[in-house]
């Protein structure tokens, strides 16, 4: 049979589920932004595309108990399977123990891919082990092998602990690690002067007055996302525009910025919001590539006064330029494992040092430049306590020239959200149903 022919006997789904995970694990590509793009290159799209998306993102969240489970499966260590070969393994795995995939289906379709992707001798190595895998169930296989929360909850043993610090308590611990694991479900925002939610169509979200969750469809064929007038956005992010917006100003209240700008979708919101009172938004990015997604994103918006490409540390703006600045820093994006499930795996403990340096130095240069009366929002998507109470903590020490207010009155209408200082916020995926957004509030003095 010619190859040509063999390849198109793998289904076009399968494929691109397996190409994300070669991308994500050879390219360290993200699994939310490589998809879509698979997608359209592969024409997929209704069932087909939802189940390529389920099996690369479920497959990658649940990857720390798979291996688990394939290690009691195969006679040597995985670290000498062939890469190619444990990604087939791990996709098969999910179908068979957390898919609505029929066994018969979910090992001949793996097999057929091994087969046609690397040599039949190895085809015939994954038909052994995926039989042996499908012999019990996934709560079976996690009371046999997943002696620990790492384990039976997929997230590597010192995530456990930072989430399980940043929570201050273990009984809801097994309820955050499991909301870790379910599919995010699509957020979409209206910006205020240019759509209403009652455009969209979904549920309005619980918390932010511009947000709708989707039930279903592809929201980048809706015209207000078409045209920019609205965009798909986690309800914690709008919460952190509307808090940036909102919290009370001495005084003037006509220059905004965002600080860390890219890929644009807070910065969106902020624009919007600036608009509506007469106000202009400076979008600062230091890459370039996602200073051109917040261009992007911002494509025909009212309320901007400036696209910048520059180093937010070292910014090009005189001291007390701004009214109030909104400090969105890089983090681990612990708190977006729904959405960024290759994060838990290629995040590491002494990526902390790099990050909380960067952002203490973001937090200082935001205060410089914002004028003394004027508001710094800092926030991450990351509950960890040295991303959050640490930064926070460090930057007050420093300085003689800042108070921490209570970011709560801004969000009032946001239940059991108490951060780890007082005043600050944090959300929760098991509480609100959004990404563990942190949240503090500052004021120049």
């Amino acid at each position: 049979m010619p190859r040509s022919q063999q390849r198109g006997a793998v289904d076009p789904a399968r494929k691109v589920a397996f190409e994300v995970l070669k991308a994500v694990r050879v390219d360290d590509a993200y699994t939310n932004l490589v998809l879509p793009a698979l997608l359209r290159e592969h024409r997929l799209s209704g069932r087909d595309a939802a189940f390529a998306t389920e099996l690369a993102s479920g497959t990658i969240r649940w990857q720390g108990t798979y291996d688990a489970i394939l290690a009691a499966c195969i006679d040597r260590p995985l670290r000498k399977v062939e890469s190619k070969v444990l990604d087939a393994l791990r996709l098969g795995t999910h179908q068979l123990l957390a898919m609505r995939v029929p066994t018969h289906a979910a090992i001949s379709t793996t097999v057929d891919l091994v087969r046609f992707r690397v040599s039949s001798g190895a085809a015939g190595f994954a038909n052994a082990v995926l039989r042996k895998v499908s012999a019990q169930d996934l709560a079976a296989w996690v009371a046999q092998v997943g002696t620990d929360r790492a384990t039976a909850f997929s997230h590597p043993a010192w995530v456990v602990d930072e989430l399980r610090a940043a929570l201050g308590r273990d009984d809801e611990l097994d309820a955050l690690l499991a909301a870790d694991n379910e599919p995010p479900k699509v957020t979409l925002v209206a910006r205020p002067g240019r759509s209403t939610r009652d455009e969209l169509p979904g549920e309005p979200t619980a918390f932010s007055p511009y947000g709708v969750v989707l039930a279903g469809g592809d929201p980048g064929q809706l015209p207000a996302v078409v045209q920019g007038r609205a965009g798909v956005q986690d309800e914690g992010s709008q919460l952190v525009a509307i808090a940036a917006a909102g919290a009370p100003v001495d005084g003037v209240d006509a220059r905004w910025l965002d600080l860390c700008a890219g890929p644009g979708g807070k910065a969106a919101l902020l624009a919007a919001l600036a608009a509506e009172r007469g106000a202009g938004l400076v979008a600062s990015e230091r890459q370039q590539h996602r200073a051109l997604l917040v261009q992007r994103a911002l494509r025909r918006a009212a309320g901007v006064t400036g696209i910048v490409t520059a180093d937010g540390t070292t910014p090009p703006y005189r001291p007390g330029t701004f009214d109030r600045v909104l400090v969105d820093a890089p983090c681990t994006g612990l708190g977006a494992l729904r959405r960024r499930p290759e994060a838990r795996w290629r995040r590491r403990p002494a990526d902390l040092v790099e990050l909380t340096t960067l952002q203490r130095k973001l937090v200082d240069a935001a205060l410089d430049l914002v004028r003394p009366g004027g508001i710094v929002l800092y926030a991450t998507c990351s509950p960890v306590l040295g991303e959050t109470s640490g930064v926070v903590t460090a930057v007050l020490e420093g300085r003689d020239d800042v108070v921490l207010e209570d970011v709560g009155r801004v969000l009032p209408d946001v239940p059991d959200a108490a951060g780890p200082l007082p005043g600050t916020m944090q959300l929760w995926p098991h509480r609100h149903g959004t990404d563990a957004m942190f949240l503090a509030l500052l004021r120049r003095q």
